[in-house]
């Protein structure tokens, strides 16, 4: 039998995908589920720094597509919510902190609060 993974929508077969709250998940998704990236962390952030330093990294370097996209939204607009990033891209909320998640550890992107609000803006901001 056959199941289509409730995050990426892979058709996996049963005997090969997980039960993660209720949804069934392949293994790449279910790693994700378990290990979800945290955007503060310190030990990630250093770690992200050092490593971008000896590969001669900055700015979007050595980013991924998506993380790139991101970083140039939030840099065109000055400021943004999650919900507008989610919608723009077309990702879900599990996908979106993941990519947040490392563009904070390479103090590309952070939060902040404005009124009763967080947003996303550059790191220099």
């Amino acid at each position: 039998m056959i199941i289509e993974c409730a995050r990426c929508k892979s058709k996996t077969p049963r005997e090969d995908t997980y039960q993660y709250r209720g949804q069934d998940l392949c293994e790449d998704c279910f790693m994700g589920a378990m290990q979800a990236p945290k955007t503060c962390d310190v030990a990630a952030t250093q770690l992200a720094k050092k490593h971008r330093q000896s590969t001669g990294q900055s700015g979007t370097e050595g980013l991924l597509e998506i993380q790139k996209k991101i970083y140039d939204f939030i840099k065109e607009n000055g400021k943004v919510t999650r919900q507008q990033v989610m919608d723009e891209f077309n990702i879900p909320e599990w996908e979106l902190e993941k990519q947040i998640a490392v563009l904070r550890h390479c103090e590309l992107v952070k939060g902040k609060k404005e009124a009763d609000r967080v947003y996303l803006v550059l790191f220099s901001h």
